[in-house]
């Protein structure tokens, strides 16, 4: 294969921005595996602990932005302990000492300290970008010597952080040379802002084109703020709270009215209702409004203000919307392709929640719809089907019934037939989360159709060990299957273990497995990584193979067991 130079190879793979493609390629020959080698800048880990960060950089030496994700996906509804793991600061501690010059960082569910942050101020001279999403561990005091010291800044992006705020002075640490910042979203901050820093920074950035605020800045600051930076693209409101009838909000007004290049408005983290008419000018051209943790507008307020948005082609929404607000938004917003509808009231208690009307209201109207997210009080079987002809083109698809074992309230029945016709109907789905009363029969339908499917949730559904093989052995694509409090045990984990093997991680959580099943799959498969975590009964758990396990966790790795695991976590 060695048909062209290494230069003109590697011009050519500057042209494959997938990662799966880029990863095709340096399999073909050694002679491209070399070129790949050299020329590879952007890098992703799916799991922290598949590979060493020393290996990593012998593979990529010339890394200049990577990707890291540390705990499962299921630390997101608190299944996994606090402690379990998932630290960065190995990873940045060994691109500093091989003098990688790294550029851009981003990181999910990660543990970030302060120590972690400022070594990686100090140590890359040209560092650009930091996209740190549902992390902890660190302060703004971390965030403080990244202003300070990464002189070319271009992104800081903050998303649904636990961060501990120390009297809100960090945005003053960024230096008056600072004028590259393209990017600021520090929404989840929970302290005071200096709000005369902020204003100085964003008016000396005339590229800012994001800028998420936190619920400290008012409203008369996000009015000077604009006056600034006009070109804003993205905005997140911070406390949208005053006098309707007080000079700031006519000024707001004007205000919004020369912001003429803003597409996409998020936050709204405390709101007036009566103030949401000075955002109107801007609504007719946005494609993406986030409302999510809006829960200060609803009812006829918010159904006023989808109706000025008709170009939408994203939505997240609270469920308090109600069915008769997402029939508005299927008149409305023909644009559509992603819509997330989250629950006001999590648990149910209140008659808030949205049903299956609305969900079909939506597949009439908005026939680009593609990605959902949608937690609902109830959902029918017809609904499903009906959903499942109107819109095909789903890649992802999420449905989750606030009980979580509810049938169809029409007919008694599980739900197996309507999740079928999604699967049937869509396919090209690559993610799936099920919700409701489901048998084994939903399972083989996945297992038949779902040809491209890479993640699969799973809570409170099946019957046997069946269901889970109809999935492995069905969904070749697989890469993420994510199974709690469902029916699964040894037979499922053990009948084909080679599976894994082309798998990211596989998660289960109060099912059937056993401590000795759990073990076999360890002796069988040495190359993965077999976690027991027991966070509750460490001192009783110990050697009687058939106890049940309570939280497995395993994943593909090519460096072994990990080094820092707590003492709740066995690696078998």
């Amino acid at each position: 294969m060695n048909y062209f130079p290494d230069e003109v190879l590697e011009h050519v793979f500057d042209f494959l921005t997938s990662h799966r493609d880029r990863n095709a390629v340096s399999l073909v020959c050694k002679s491209w595996f070399k070129v790949e080698k050299w020329s590879r800048r952007r890098v992703f880990v799916g799991n922290c602990y598949a590979i060493s960060p020393e290996r990593l950089i012998a593979r990529f030496p010339r890394v200049r932005a990577l990707t890291l994700k540390g705990k499962p996906h299921f630390a997101d509804f608190n299944l996994v302990p606090p402690d379990w793991g998932g630290f960065v600061y190995p990873w940045i501690e060994a691109m500093a000492k091989s003098n990688i010059g790294l550029e851009e960082l981003r990181l999910k569910r990660m543990v970030v300290s302060n120590e972690g942050l400022e070594l990686l101020a100090r140590s890359f001279v040209n560092f650009k970008s930091l996209v740190l999403v549902s992390c902890e561990g660190f302060t703004t005091d971390g965030l403080a010597a990244v202003a300070a010291n990464c002189r070319f800044l271009r992104e800081l992006d903050l998303q649904e952080n636990e961060v501990e705020d120390r009297k809100g002075q960090w945005l003053s640490c960024f230096p008056d040379s600072c004028t590259s910042l393209v990017s600021l979203n520090f929404a989840c901050l929970k302290g005071e802002v200096n709000l005369t820093a902020l204003e100085r920074l964003v008016a000396r950035c005339p590229n800012l084109k994001s800028l998420r605020l936190n619920r400290a800045v008012p409203l008369d600051a996000l009015q000077r703020i604009l006056m600034h930076a006009p070109q804003l693209v993205d905005l997140g409101t911070g406390s949208y709270v005053h006098d309707p009838d007080a000079e700031t909000v006519n000024k707001l007004i004007s205000t919004f009215q020369k912001c003429k290049s803003i597409r996409s408005m998020s936050g709204f983290l405390e709101v007036a209702p009566l103030c949401l008419p000075a955002i109107y000018p801007i609504c007719s051209n946005l494609t993406s409004l986030n409302l999510s943790y809006a829960p200060g507008i609803h009812g006829d307020e918010l159904i006023k203000l989808i109706h000025h948005c008709r170009k939408l082609q994203r939505l997240w929404i609270l469920d308090c919307i109600g069915d008769k607000g997402l029939g508005v938004v299927a008149c409305t917003c023909k644009e559509l392709q992603e819509l997330r509808v989250f629950p006001s009231d999590p648990f149910g208690v209140g008659n808030a929640a949205v049903t299956e009307e609305g969900l079909v209201a939506i597949s009439f109207g908005c026939p680009k719809l593609h990605s959902l997210l949608y937690f609902c009080q109830q959902m029918t079987n017809a609904a499903l089907i009906t959903v499942a002809k109107n819109c095909p083109n789903f890649t992802r698809f999420r449905l989750c019934i606030l009980d979580a074992t509810k049938a169809d309230p029409v007919t008694m029945q599980p739900l197996d037939e309507g999740f079928g016709a999604i699967v049937q109907s869509c396919k090209g789905l690559r993610r799936l989360s099920l919700s409701g009363l489901l048998t084994d029969q939903v399972f083989l339908y996945i297992g038949m159709y779902a040809e491209q499917l890479e993640m699969l949730s799973i809570a409170f559904a099946g019957d046997s060990d069946k269901g889970m093989l109809y999935v492995l052995n069905g969904c070749k694509k697989l890469r993420k299957l994510e199974i709690r409090d469902c029916p699964f045990g040894n037979v499922a984990l053990l009948t084909d273990v080679g599976k894994y093997e082309t798998m990211r991680s596989l998660w289960m959580s109060s099912c059937e497995v056993t401590l000795g099943g759990c073990k076999v799959l360890a002796e069988k498969m040495p190359r993965i990584n077999v976690e027991i975590i027991n966070e509750y009964d460490q001192m009783e758990f110990g050697f009687d193979d058939r106890q049940k396990v309570d939280k497995m966790f395993l994943y593909r790795t090519l460096v072994g067991p990990r080094k820092d695991a707590p003492h709740f976590v066995w690696t078998l």
